[in-house]
């Protein structure tokens, strides 16, 4: 099959333990699924179905960091209100369609730390105003993630403290065990909506804490039995 031009290359994140990356297919990601968040967000926490927004799952969204290096992005244009969100990610393995929750893990293929970049001030307008969210979250740079952890190395990540600091100073702390919906309850509903394929990963949520980073800062996450996830913005 020939194109008009070349198509762009899929996006790999490095795995630990072994040379091969893991291919990226869509980014789902979930919202308000850490109470406090949600309180904070002027939501109410209770636990209703949640909901789901993508982003793109290409090389211009998504940015693999490796163990031990510091990733630079660039500060999005058209923002003054930047904002950090520290997330487990869960990357899907064996794809399916209406999983039961007690079968979730079997499509699980591991688990890392990634940030869910938010241009705030965009998506609080388009909130506002009833529609679609993609400038606020679907922008370039907008998904650092860190070496994913297969499941089978570490087994299923249902608790662990997430931490953010920006510049050394803690900003956001909690503990993956706090989440409105457990991942396993995210996979088997998510999975009602989209069928899922080997290759999705999923944004699990933020705890309470976020806010706006300026050029030049340093985020670093910190999410228990991973390497920390260190990102600097241009």
């Amino acid at each position: 099959m020939s194109f008009v031009f070349d198509p762009a290359p899929v996006v790999g994140l490095p795995v630990v333990g072994t040379d091969a990356r893991f291919p990226v297919r869509r980014v789902y990601c979930v919202g308000r699924n850490y109470a406090a968040h949600a309180r904070e967000m002027g939501f109410d926490p209770d636990r209703e179905p949640p909901f789901f927004f993508c982003k793109p799952g290409d090389d211009a969204s998504i940015v693999p960091v490796a163990a031990g290096s510091t990733a630079t992005l660039p500060y999005p244009p058209q923002t003054a209100n930047y904002h950090y969100e520290a997330e487990l990610v869960v990357a899907i393995g064996q794809g399916g369609r209406d999983i039961p929750v007690e079968q979730a893990a079997q499509h699980i293929f591991g688990y890392a730390p990634g940030l869910d970049m938010t241009r705030r001030d965009l998506q609080i307008a388009a909130r506002e105003k009833g529609r679609p969210w993609e400038v606020g979250k679907a922008f370039d740079f907008s998904a650092p993630v860190g070496p994913l952890r297969p499941l089978a190395q570490g087994g299923e990540y249902n608790a662990g403290a997430i931490v953010l600091e920006v510049d050394g100073q803690v900003r956001q702390k909690s503990d993956v065990s706090h989440l409105i919906w457990s991942v396993n309850e995210v996979i088997a509903n998510l999975s009602t909506l989209f069928a899922l394929q080997p290759g999705d990963l999923i944004f699990t949520g933020t705890p309470e804490g976020v806010g706006a980073v300026q050029r030049g800062q340093t985020m670093t996450l910190r999410l228990d039995g991973f390497a920390p996830l260190v990102v600097r913005v241009a």
